[in-house]
């Protein structure tokens, strides 16, 4: 007969002194959170958040580009699979209001972010530069296409 103790870590739980922290390459996000206001190419507004215990950014989005409106949520972070190790890359999958799944590889650094539709190296890039604390100016860039956008915060969300 085996005995089960409520409220006792077994061998398979971490125990709380080995608790996981979120991924260093998150900080730079940080910078994100809060509500924006886009303008340019594509218009809109897009909001940031930290998902509880900040290992994934939560954006949500109400933007239109080229005629169309699109509202969407997208969770940005490390993929940690149960049982094996976290990823060593940032990705992130975008849910749409016309039953889209994309994903993305993202690079982010304190200068800026690099953002690929799939995987890093795709043709279908979006590179932008932070002018200042508010201020992300970026472009899309695809064969044959692309748009430029500015992001500008009108909101701070409280950031970590």
């Amino acid at each position: 007969m085996t005995r089960v103790v409520e409220n006792e870590p077994s061998e398979n739980q971490p125990k709380e002194s080995e608790a996981p922290t979120p991924n260093s390459g998150l900080r730079p996000l940080d910078k994100l959170v809060g509500t924006w206001k886009v303008s340019g190419e594509a218009r809109g507004q897009l909001t940031y958040e930290w998902m509880d215990g900040g290992f994934f950014l939560i954006a949500h989005g109400d933007t239109e580009q080229g005629g169309q409106r699109t509202k969407h949520t997208e969770i940005i972070g490390y993929d940690h699979e149960a049982g094996a190790a976290p990823a060593d890359v940032l990705t992130s999958r975008l849910y749409t209001n016309r039953g889209d799944t994309l994903s993305y590889t993202h690079e982010v650094d304190e200068q800026g972010m690099t953002s690929w539709f799939g995987a890093k190296g795709s043709p279908a890039v979006f590179r932008a530069r932070w002018s200042d604390e508010n201020t992300l100016n970026g472009a899309w860039e695809w064969p044959g296409g692309g748009y430029k956008l500015t992001m500008t915060r009108v909101a701070d969300g409280g950031r970590r």
